[in-house]
Protein backbone atom coordinates (compact mmCIF):
# COMPACT_ATOMS: atom_id res chain seq x y z
CA UNK A 1 0.00 0.00 0.00
CA UNK A 2 1.10 3.42 -1.19
CA UNK A 3 1.07 6.86 1.51
CA UNK A 4 0.39 9.63 -0.56
CA UNK A 5 -0.10 13.40 0.71
CA UNK A 6 -3.01 15.42 -0.38
CA UNK A 7 -2.85 19.19 -0.86
CA UNK A 8 -4.32 22.08 -2.58
CA UNK A 9 -4.47 26.08 -2.96
CA UNK A 10 -8.38 26.01 -2.19
CA UNK A 11 -7.96 24.70 1.40
CA UNK A 12 -5.14 26.67 4.26
CA UNK A 13 -1.50 25.09 3.83
CA UNK A 14 -0.68 23.20 7.11
CA UNK A 15 0.40 25.06 10.13
CA UNK A 16 2.79 22.66 11.58
CA UNK A 17 4.27 19.31 10.63
CA UNK A 18 1.35 17.30 9.16
CA UNK A 19 -0.38 17.05 5.26
CA UNK A 20 -3.99 18.15 4.58
CA UNK A 21 -4.66 14.65 3.66
CA UNK A 22 -3.15 11.35 3.05
CA UNK A 23 -4.22 8.75 0.81
CA UNK A 24 -3.73 5.05 1.67
CA UNK A 25 -5.20 2.44 -0.15
CA UNK A 26 -8.95 3.44 -0.88
CA UNK A 27 -8.75 5.79 2.11
CA UNK A 28 -8.41 9.26 2.53
CA UNK A 29 -7.90 10.99 5.52
CA UNK A 30 -8.78 14.43 5.62
CA UNK A 31 -6.68 16.33 8.25
CA UNK A 32 -8.91 18.30 10.71
CA UNK A 33 -9.86 21.84 9.22
CA UNK A 34 -10.38 25.57 10.94
CA UNK A 35 -11.55 28.76 9.74
CA UNK A 36 -8.43 29.68 8.14
CA UNK A 37 -9.26 32.14 5.01
CA UNK A 38 -6.57 29.97 2.23
CA UNK A 39 -5.62 32.99 0.44
CA UNK A 40 -4.35 35.30 3.80
CA UNK A 41 -3.81 32.20 6.68
CA UNK A 42 -6.13 34.25 8.94
CA UNK A 43 -9.17 33.18 10.92
CA UNK A 44 -12.12 34.46 9.15
CA UNK A 45 -14.51 36.70 11.30
CA UNK A 46 -18.32 36.70 12.48
CA UNK A 47 -18.51 34.13 14.64
CA UNK A 48 -19.23 30.17 14.83
CA UNK A 49 -21.99 29.92 11.40
CA UNK A 50 -18.85 31.89 9.28
CA UNK A 51 -16.49 29.84 10.95
CA UNK A 52 -18.51 26.53 10.23
CA UNK A 53 -19.03 27.54 6.25
CA UNK A 54 -15.39 28.18 6.08
CA UNK A 55 -14.37 24.96 7.69
CA UNK A 56 -16.74 23.12 5.16
CA UNK A 57 -15.26 24.59 2.53
CA UNK A 58 -12.05 24.28 3.53
CA UNK A 59 -12.40 20.45 3.83
CA UNK A 60 -14.65 20.46 0.95
CA UNK A 61 -11.25 21.56 -1.34
CA UNK A 62 -9.21 18.85 0.53
CA UNK A 63 -11.55 16.29 -0.36
CA UNK A 64 -11.97 17.33 -4.09
CA UNK A 65 -7.90 17.44 -4.13
CA UNK A 66 -7.93 14.00 -2.89
CA UNK A 67 -10.28 12.54 -5.59
CA UNK A 68 -13.47 12.48 -3.02
CA UNK A 69 -16.47 14.60 -2.48
CA UNK A 70 -18.76 14.42 0.83
CA UNK A 71 -20.84 11.58 -0.98
CA UNK A 72 -17.50 9.44 -0.34
CA UNK A 73 -16.90 10.69 2.92
CA UNK A 74 -17.46 7.29 5.75
CA UNK A 75 -16.38 9.09 8.99
CA UNK A 76 -15.82 12.73 10.60
CA UNK A 77 -15.10 14.26 13.65
CA UNK A 78 -16.45 17.57 15.20
CA UNK A 79 -14.41 19.51 17.73
CA UNK A 80 -16.08 22.64 19.26
CA UNK A 81 -14.95 24.70 21.95
CA UNK A 82 -18.24 24.88 23.29
CA UNK A 83 -21.67 22.42 22.53
CA UNK A 84 -23.66 25.56 22.66
CA UNK A 85 -23.00 25.95 19.51
CA UNK A 86 -24.08 22.33 18.22
CA UNK A 87 -27.32 23.38 16.15
CA UNK A 88 -25.57 26.09 14.34
CA UNK A 89 -22.89 23.14 13.14
CA UNK A 90 -25.41 20.43 13.15
CA UNK A 91 -27.43 22.29 10.84
CA UNK A 92 -24.51 23.59 8.18
CA UNK A 93 -22.64 20.54 8.30
CA UNK A 94 -26.31 18.53 7.43
CA UNK A 95 -26.25 21.23 4.17
CA UNK A 96 -23.03 19.11 2.69
CA UNK A 97 -23.42 15.60 3.76
CA UNK A 98 -26.03 13.99 1.31
CA UNK A 99 -28.09 11.63 2.11
CA UNK A 100 -26.25 9.09 3.95
CA UNK A 101 -24.66 11.11 6.15
CA UNK A 102 -21.06 9.71 7.55
CA UNK A 103 -20.80 8.17 11.05
CA UNK A 104 -19.62 11.03 13.14
CA UNK A 105 -18.52 11.89 16.78
CA UNK A 106 -19.21 15.88 18.35
CA UNK A 107 -16.61 16.32 20.85
CA UNK A 108 -16.29 19.69 23.59
CA UNK A 109 -12.37 20.78 23.68
CA UNK A 110 -10.83 23.47 25.67
CA UNK A 111 -9.29 24.99 22.96
CA UNK A 112 -8.72 25.23 19.13
CA UNK A 113 -5.74 26.52 17.03
CA UNK A 114 -5.33 29.71 16.37
CA UNK A 115 -8.95 30.32 18.64
CA UNK A 116 -11.08 28.82 16.52
CA UNK A 117 -14.71 28.00 17.67
CA UNK A 118 -14.76 24.07 15.28
CA UNK A 119 -12.66 21.86 13.80
CA UNK A 120 -13.51 19.08 11.28
CA UNK A 121 -11.59 16.04 10.25
CA UNK A 122 -13.06 13.67 7.92
CA UNK A 123 -12.37 9.70 6.36
CA UNK A 124 -13.12 8.98 2.94
CA UNK A 125 -13.42 5.86 0.79
CA UNK A 126 -12.19 6.42 -2.69
CA UNK A 127 -11.82 4.58 -5.17
CA UNK A 128 -9.90 5.39 -8.28
CA UNK A 129 -12.02 6.97 -10.95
Amino acid sequence: MTKTAVSTDGAPKAIGPYSQAVRAGDLLFASGQIALDPTSGTLVPGGVEAETRQVLANLTAVLTAGGASWADVVRTTIFLTDLGDFAIVNRLYGEVTGAVPPARATVQVAALPRGAVVEIDAIAFVRDR
